[in-house]
């Protein structure tokens, strides 16, 4: 038989998850396969002849391209001759310069930097990243996308995007054919407001190039790469033609990086044995060669395979830290579901979140999961506060800032009137009101009007086919009002003339500013040095729209005292008396309990669940503790029954018997949050009938594990607030209330 508790576990989310054991033979195995080469590298005449194990007549397409291409022959012998380990602690040594570990890095095969990372742990690969990423100051990409591809609600998803901070804004389409519109709905969402994004449209390479070239996107990513060469044959490519898509790319001022991640490999059937890493290593390699300034990698869309293995999340953060130590800028991933338990998740976004990367997502989902057509994300809009959150927490810098909530309505507002007029001028099928209306408030695509899609097909095949261009959308922009989004747009198409975005790890700041590692270089050599909040930063993420000044919480009494004191307190001498002993804020620095029960109704059923028993109620308030046992036990040495119940003014509650000790007592009731009027009502009976000798049963009690975490905060202040009020020395009162 199994368990209960067993059967419980078996329900959780991480059970849906696929867990394997390594398979060398089909390349499931992330480091150091049997089938994976030596590492060896043989430099003749400057002429690479021997790499990892292979003659210069042996390599295939790879091998010849990294040999030719991608090894720095000059740093290869001394890099070489480096022991794996030797050079795995140089890296977590923040006395050897950043400078130096990039020029060895470049020295070493595939083979070598794999041995080289697979030296280290966790915590030393997020040390080592925190070392070696290219720039100083982290950031962040999102996904803006929509199933219903609506441009309106495109334009103020992307503009939301860019004001929470989002450097990059990626879309794709559902129909291939959308393309421009939506590559065009980004590119003005991204210029409104705060934002100064560069956009790219995800879709077939030579599309991708044609919409770039339009000055409809700024950046590219699609540009796969794999450490095997059939697998390359299978997308009909090579590193050759890579690297020519990639200079087309640049020389027409628009940002590359290509893409790569483990596991690819084996699951396209080509890893021929070989290690994740190892094969991964080869593609970055590959990446350096061809000249693009970084790489998105991190497993990307097949990252539930290497996470099926033991090792699989190490493995993803090993390939970041090959990146950076390739000196390219790394956009790290964390885009595709990687798991369905929210734990597993986020304890695999912490790898690139605390030591930082250049890109910690290579796209975080702004819209709701289903809205996205990359296929989910691994976490969505709906998770951005908990992530604003953790970056308070820990203070560290995820590229992302809190927005009050009438500042994101406004920025979607007007990124969507924008587009409206910009559809207009240009002929294309009408934006309607209600659709700006719409995308304004709406959580995802559900939400808003249906459009005609042929008449938008065929809108976008005629905007190609016309030529049409940034510069027209920018003369639209201007024309119809919106000439700060024109001058934004204006200002990026002047900075790809420049080329200044084409430098490793660039980003744009509001300006546009360019930082990237040639002006915001890493220079991190330990406590004190690299990125650090300034204090601008470290408002922007500590200040929650929500975050509540804690004087606020608690609510005092209003208008006329309603508890008032009439008289010393005495012990009485009725037996078929109970005491209810009041804190010395309950009613009059505080007017209601921790739920916002008002007292003067908590105190009336308390009084009617003991006259409910028969039995009178005797009202006292306690000055010299706020300590519920002390309540409780002055309140029982009072009552002419030796019972008595005590209560804190957040609403803490306890039934004492004279004799007792402070600290015991007959009943506690702890958890103030599960307490209601009926609860009060029936504490107030039973006090009544301990009182008259009855047997008892205990009021039910109910546990919420969860209150604490809830009410902590709120707990501590009005129990401060209840401490303000003690008066040391004091004696109780007798109290009467107009009930």
């Amino acid at each position: 038989m199994t368990s209960k508790r067993s059967l419980a576990r078996a329900s959780r989310p991480i059970h849906k998850d696929t867990f394997i054991h390594p398979w060398p033979e089909a390349g499931l195995v992330l480091f150091n396969s049997p089938y994976d080469p030596p590492a060896s590298l043989r430099i003749e005449n400057g002429r690479i002849v021997e790499l990892d194990g292979k003659c210069e007549s042996e390599f295939d397409a790879l091998d010849r391209f990294i040999a030719r291409h991608s090894i720095d022959c000059e740093a290869a012998p001394e890099a070489m001759a480096f022991e794996p380990r030797e050079l795995a602690r140089m890296l977590t040594d923040i006395n050897v310069p950043r400078a130096r570990l990039v020029r060895l890095c470049g020295g070493l095969t595939p083979a070598r930097l794999m041995q080289v990372v697979a030296e280290l742990n966790v915590l030393e690969m997020m040390i080592a990243l925190a070392r070696m990423r290219a720039r100083r100051t982290p950031a962040n990409q999102a996904h803006v996308t929509n199933r219903k591809e609506s441009p309106a609600l495109l334009a103020a998803d992307a503009a939301e995007a860019a004001e929470r901070g989002f450097a990059e804004l990626e879309t794709t389409v559902g129909v291939s054919r959308y393309a421009p519109l939506n590559a065009l709905a980004v590119l003005v969402g991204s210029q409104t407001g705060r934002g100064t994004a560069l956009t790219q449209c995800a879709v077939e390479e030579a599309l991708g190039l044609r919409l770039a070239l339009l000055g409809l996107t700024t950046y590219a990513e699609t540009l796969s790469v794999y450490g095997d060469e059939r697998a390359f044959r299978d997308g009909d490519d090579t590193p050759w033609s890579k690297a020519f898509l990639a200079s087309a790319y640049a020389s027409r001022g628009i940002k590359v990086r290509f893409t790569s991640g483990t596991g690819s490999e084996a699951l396209m059937g080509h890893a021929g044995g070989k290690s994740m890493i190892y094969l991964e290593a080869r593609c970055l390699l590959i990446v350096k060669g061809a000249g693009s300034q970084g790489v998105q990698n991190g497993s990307i869309s097949c990252i539930a395979l290497p996470e099926s293995l033991p090792g699989g999340v190490r493995a993803v953060l090993a390939e970041n830290l090959l990146a950076a130590m390739l000196d390219l800028e790394v956009a790290s991933g964390n885009d595709a579901m990687a798991s369905h338990s929210d734990i597993r998740k986020t304890a695999k976004l912490m790898l690139q979140l605390l030591p930082g990367t250049d890109f910690i997502f290579s796209g975080y989902s702004v819209m709701p999961r289903e809205d996205n057509l990359f296929g989910g994300g691994n976490f969505d809009g709906e998770d951005l506060d908990d992530y604003n959150v953790i970056q308070r927490d820990m203070l560290v810098d995820g590229g992302l800032r809190p927005v009050p909530e009438e500042e994101l309505l406004a920025v979607r507002r007007r990124a969507a009137q924008a587009l409206q007029a910009v559809f207009e001028e240009l002929g294309l099928p009408p934006i309607r009101d209600e659709e700006v209306e719409a995308a304004v408030y709406a959580r995802s695509s559900d939400d808003m009007p249906d459009r005609d899609v042929v008449a938008d097909l065929a809108a976008a095949e005629r905007f190609l086919r016309e030529g049409r261009n940034g510069a027209d959308v920018i003369r639209a922009l201007a024309r119809r009002g919106f000439r700060d989004i024109a001058e934004k747009i204006l200002a990026v198409q002047k900075l790809r003339v420049s080329g200044d975005y084409l430098q490793t790890s660039a980003m744009l700041l509001p300006g546009p500013r360019v930082i990237s590692a040639i002006n915001d270089p890493n220079d991190y050599r330990g406590p004190g040095t690299g990125y650090r909040l300034d204090p601008e930063r470290l408002r922007e993420i500590c200040d929650l729209p929500w975050a509540r000044d804690p004087r606020s919480i608690g609510r005092p009494a209003t208008g006329q005292p309603w508890l008032r004191p009439a008289r010393p307190a005495r012990r009485g001498e009725d037996p078929r008396e109970v005491v209810i002993a009041v804190g010395p804020a309950f009613g009059s620095a505080l007017d209601a309990t921790l739920t916002g029960l008002p007292h003067r109704e908590v105190l009336a059923a308390l009084v009617q669940g003991i006259r409910d028993e028969g039995l009178t109620a005797r009202v006292v308030k306690v000055y010299h503790s706020a300590d519920l046992g002390a309540i409780g036990y002055t309140g029982s040495q009072l009552s002419g029954s030796g019972i008595a119940i005590g209560i804190q003014s957040k609403g803490t509650t306890v039934i004492h018997r004279r004799g007792l000790p402070p600290l015991n007592n007959l009943e506690l009731f702890p958890q103030a949050p599960n307490l209601t009027l009926e609860s009060y009502r029936a504490i107030g009976r039973n006090a009544a009938r301990y009182a008259k000798g009855e047997p008892t049963r205990p009021a039910p009690v109910v546990i919420d594990n969860m209150a604490r975490l809830k009410y902590i905060v709120h707990t501590t202040i009005l129990h401060r607030r209840e401490i303000e009020r003690v008066e040391a020395g004091r004696d109780p009162e007798e109290v009467i209330w107009d009930e």
